[in-house]
């Protein structure tokens, strides 16, 4: 098989031309019982991990758009090694892969942000990819911010506590140290750790994870019901959802 996407070796030093911002999704390669299994019941382990997938596809959707204004690029900090084939059919072609390294969740951000400075980036911004309706506008402004003058911060903080997207112009490694992960306290730590450092941070509109029986059906709220909130329409996730409801129902994943 070809490989469609360009793979970028962390070790190999300048592989990108000059005045980008990475604009890179961590990604675990989407295979039943390995990703959102929180989200099982109501999905099956498949079902999950398919609207991982849905994810991704939107996610990398919207960043497509704002890597098209020719100040970013998109790129797939994925885990495990040797998954690279796993993200044929999801990413955009022109989206670049680089693997994840490190074991817990701050040192793997702060090597995916080291890897992504070394490999000849201006800036970049790490996205989760547990929010597919996150607005396109939130990419493109954190894009801009970083384009300017001037060291800072952007952050994107979630309703649950924590982020879905961190940027940077240079490492700061401080910020992903004494972080409660997994806890409603990370943004906060994060804007704190920022402070201490005497950098200056820059908000991007809050939004919300997809992790859960809650959030999931508050996602089904924004795409199937009357609770659009402007953010991006996630085509994929969209007819995913859509696909179940016609096939089993609205009390299958979307109970009142």
């Amino acid at each position: 098989m070809t490989r469609v996407h360009r793979v970028l070796d962390p070790t190999a030093g300048v592989q990108v031309r000059p005045a980008l911002c990475a604009l890179g999704v961590m990604t675990k390669a989407p295979r039943a019982g390995r990703v959102k299994t929180r989200l099982s019941p109501p999905l099956t382990s498949e079902e999950a991990a398919a609207l991982n997938t849905c994810f991704l596809r939107d996610t990398a959707a919207a960043i497509a758009m704002t890597a098209a204004e020719g100040l970013a690029h998109g790129v797939g900090v994925y885990t495990p090694a040797g998954e690279e084939d796993a993200y044929t059919d999801i990413l955009p072609a022109d989206f670049y892969l680089t693997p994840q390294r490190g074991d817990l969740f701050g040192e793997r951000l702060t090597l995916a942000a080291e890897d992504l400075l070394g490999l000849g980036f201006d800036s970049i911004c790490l996205i989760g990819s547990d929010s597919p309706t996150v607005p396109q506008a939130a990419y493109a402004r954190a894009t801009q911010l970083l384009s300017q003058p001037g060291d800072r911060i952007v952050l994107g903080p979630s309703h649950d506590g924590g982020y879905y997207l961190i940027g940077m112009k240079h490492l700061h490694r401080r910020v992903f140290e004494d972080i409660d992960w997994s806890t409603e306290r990370v943004a906060e730590q994060t804007i704190a750790r920022t402070e201490e450092i005497g950098v200056s941070i820059e908000l991007l509109p809050t939004w919300y994870d997809v992790d859960d029986r809650e959030t999931l059906r508050r996602l089904c709220d924004e795409l199937l019901g009357d609770g659009n909130s402007g953010g991006y329409a996630a085509p994929a996730t969209h007819e995913f959802l859509s696909g179940i409801l016609e096939r089993e129902g609205r009390t299958r994943i979307w109970a009142e």
